[in-house]
């Protein structure tokens, strides 16, 4: 709870992974259109990918397999499907890294940096230290996933923009999209990583070169 608090100091506020153009484009404008883009998000993008990779870090730091968790770390760095989204990823994972280290340390993330000394992304970082703490990916994994959303959700509220209540209605449609992503996540491979949410990620691509920005991703 205290690592994917949003005062956990990750800057995952800064972000709003593509929904800052998307609002300017007009294809986010309500409450609505925010559920409607979040879920493909979520259950077709990054919320997926990203669960896949946590799920497998997780597994190689209890498995204690340094091959799977170089080529897992050395995945999720690659796959970014732009330059803030890649960014995004690894801005947070390097934050996240450090803050656990100084507070809570573990042998585990240390693993994870000394077996790949690339950027470490996100869901890699956390997953790492799940592990390490005894966390299970049965609860670590939804808890991120929920955690991801809400960030999402409060870069919507914000740019819209749209109230708190109605930013609490989205979150709550959320929920079973969340719950099917990670059941989904729990069970794939490695080679089950691949998104459909086209729109999403040409979002992120676009939002660098946007005139007025708020967010950096």
């Amino acid at each position: 709870m205290a690592w994917l608090s949003p005062s956990f100091p990750v800057g995952a506020f800064s972000y709003s992974s593509g929904i800052e153009w998307a609002v300017e484009a007009g294809d986010i404008g309500n409450a609505a259109t925010l559920t409607d883009w979040l879920s493909v998000m979520m259950s077709d993008g990054a919320g997926f990918c990203d669960g896949v990779l946590l799920t497998h870090t997780h597994r190689a730091i209890v498995e204690g397999n340094t091959g799977a968790l170089h080529d897992v770390a050395e995945l999720a760095a690659a796959f970014s499907p732009s330059k803030e989204r890649h960014l995004e990823t690894t801005a947070q994972g390097r934050a996240f890294v450090a803050a656990v280290s100084a507070a809570w340390p573990c042998a585990a993330v240390d693993l994870l940096c000394k077996t790949f000394d690339g950027p470490i992304a996100y869901p890699v970082a956390v997953g790492a230290a799940c592990a390490g703490h005894g966390i299970a990916v049965q609860t670590a994994l939804p808890a991120f996933l929920h955690a991801l959303s809400a960030n999402w959700i409060s870069a919507g509220v914000r740019l819209i923009p749209l109230g708190q209540t109605d930013g609490q209605r989205v979150l709550a449609a959320m929920e079973s999209v969340i719950a099917a992503t990670a059941a989904r996540a729990l069970k794939a491979s490695l080679d089950d990583i691949g998104g459909a949410a086209l729109r999403a990620d040409l979002a992120s691509m676009c939002h660098e070169t946007q005139y007025t920005r708020l967010f950096r991703s």
